[in-house]
């Protein structure tokens, strides 16, 4: 299928498209829809201080089939970070905080694992993810929806998490650090942070259709429904997100709002009525490098730095500098992208969790403008998918087909009062292993909705099959036997490379109640 497709269109310095223009761009969001089963899909550029595209396609619901259009609310997922960090900026201007000032000062009760660290993190480092916590680690304490912990459990539980790095030396994307810096906001300006996001930003800004978080839309009737795979075949999900992640990620907003947010931090942080809302000084703070990150020898944009400002990713692309996010919940995914010395910005929002879809889009109109031929990223991420999927299927048949095999060795199984029982970690809470009737189950106490069927694998070893097949998490969960046989502890990981890293199950490690 994705053979067919070829799109090339040069609008470089256009205030508008063409038709022709705007028609194979038209045509390129269609046809990605349907290569990486997308129902829906909106796309905004804004170019040289004007909106020149802002269309929605596809269907925002399978359930509703009602159309997606440049109104219809998305998640935007971690693309929220970016206005976490200008709230920040906001305060700092008002002189109500320092960049450098110890977290401890605003949050006395905070700490992190090792006392030094506790002491001097910062709020410039709860934001640029070198703290030294590790890729997702802690995102188990309110990901998926549905958990029980609030923001003061989490910024209480940080203290257990032990980092994977030392501080300020590696750049791992954490979301519970931007939590913490939530609570931040909160402590200072009184408000929570959803109000001040609302108050302080949305409004001046123009962003008139957007919300604080997800509670706050719900009266919305023209949104999406999340979508993810499930054997193949995309189908509606249940939303997940947990408001005490809004700092994260808590977002709703559309194409026109977003490109009218674009528009702003292209006009260096000002509104259209002039007022300039983050001074210079901290502008040049968001968006210098806080913390690099690796790059490829060899990559499509020539790339030769990379790495994290404040709320944003930087790096350069065929010598430009690019500011840009992704956001990403379970069954929506995000891309938000500015390049300001050229003025332009590009926005893709989906109601599917399809990475190579938004690449698809902003690589092909980020070309060009670049004055790229085409390079036919349909095609690219499409043969790229193919392959991954086939990857990632192989893993998990080869997963499920050991623990077939494994049943077949009644010798061997392990018995229940081996390892049935409740089992803990410090920061995540209880873990519950039962035995009903002839199968065994896993519930986790602070996250309800982590529940489901245990398959033996090993003498020591299970697979966890989640209920919700969604989730694409399924996990080994491996016991420790003391000298008896009976199980002391616990560790859990993926049986997949598929699954996303905000399912932590590496970190946790759970003991015998």
């Amino acid at each position: 299928m994705t053979q067919k497709f070829s799109f090339v269109f040069v609008f470089l310095s256009f205030f508008a498209f063409s038709q022709v223009e705007e028609k194979k761009l038209d045509e390129l969001i269609q046809n990605t829809l349907k290569t990486f089963d997308v129902p829906g899909m909106s796309v905004g550029v804004i170019k040289d201080g004007k909106i020149i595209y802002a269309k929605g396609f596809g269907v925002r619901s399978l359930t509703t089939k009602q159309p997606m259009d440049e109104n219809t609310l998305v998640g935007i997922a971690s693309n929220s970070k970016g206005f976490t960090c200008t709230a920040l900026a906001i305060l700092a201007d008002e002189g109500k905080l320092k960049w450098d000032d110890p977290v401890s000062k605003y949050i006395p009760e905070f700490q992190m694992y090792d006392p030094y660290v506790s002491k001097n993190v910062t709020v410039r480092d709860l934001v640029t993810h070198r703290a030294g916590l590790g890729l997702g680690q802690g995102d188990l304490m309110f990901f998926p929806e549905g958990g029980t912990l609030s923001v003061n459990d989490i910024v209480q539980n940080v203290r257990y998490l032990k980092p994977e790095n030392p501080f300020r030396t590696t750049l791992d994307y954490n979301n519970v650090m931007f939590i913490v810096a939530g609570e931040v906001i909160h402590r200072i300006s009184g408000l929570s942070w959803a109000d001040f996001i609302e108050q302080r930003i949305m409004r001046p800004v123009g962003m008139t259709s957007s919300f604080g978080s997800y509670n706050r839309a719900k009266a919305v009737s023209n949104k999406i429904d999340a979508h993810a795979p499930v054997e193949g075949k995309a189908v509606a999900v249940t939303h997940d997100w947990n408001e005490t992640a809004n700092a994260a990620g808590g977002i709703m907003s559309n194409i026109k709002d977003m490109t009218t947010w674009a528009e702003f931090l292209l006009n260096n942080f000002t509104t259209k009525d002039g007022k300039k809302l983050v001074s210079d000084k901290n502008v040049q703070q968001l968006w210098s490098l806080q913390i690099p990150g690796g790059v490829a020898m060899k990559n499509p944009y020539d790339t030769s730095f990379y790495g994290y400002g404040m709320g944003w990713f930087l790096s350069d692309v065929k010598g430009h500098k690019q500011i840009q996010h992704t956001g990403g919940l379970i069954g929506t995914v995000t891309q938000f992208t500015l390049i300001p010395d050229m003025k332009l910005g590009i926005v893709v929002l989906t109601n599917q969790q399809s990475g190579a879809a938004f690449n698809t889009i902003t690589n092909t109109v980020k070309d060009s403008y670049l004055g790229i031929a085409d390079r036919n990223w349909l095609k690219t991420y499409g043969d790229r998918m193919i392959k991954m999927n086939e990857s990632f299927d192989k893993q998990k048949k080869d997963a499920f087909a050991k623990s077939d095999a494994f049943k077949k060795e009644k010798n061997m199984q392990p018995k229940p009062e081996q390892f049935v029982g409740t089992y803990s970690d410090r920061w995540f809470g209880d873990v519950g292993i039962s035995r009903q009737g002839n199968v065994y189950r896993i519930e986790c106490k602070t996250s309800p909705r982590l529940k489901g069927e245990l398959l033996p694998f090993s003498n020591n070893s299970f697979i966890v099959k989640w209920d919700d097949r969604s989730y694409d998490a399924d996990a080994y969960l491996i016991f420790d036997y003391d000298e008896t046989g009976k199980a002391q502890s616990a560790k859990m990981k993926p049986i997949s490379d598929v699954t996303d890293f905000s399912f932590d199950f590496d970190d946790l490690d759970l003991k015998r109640k």
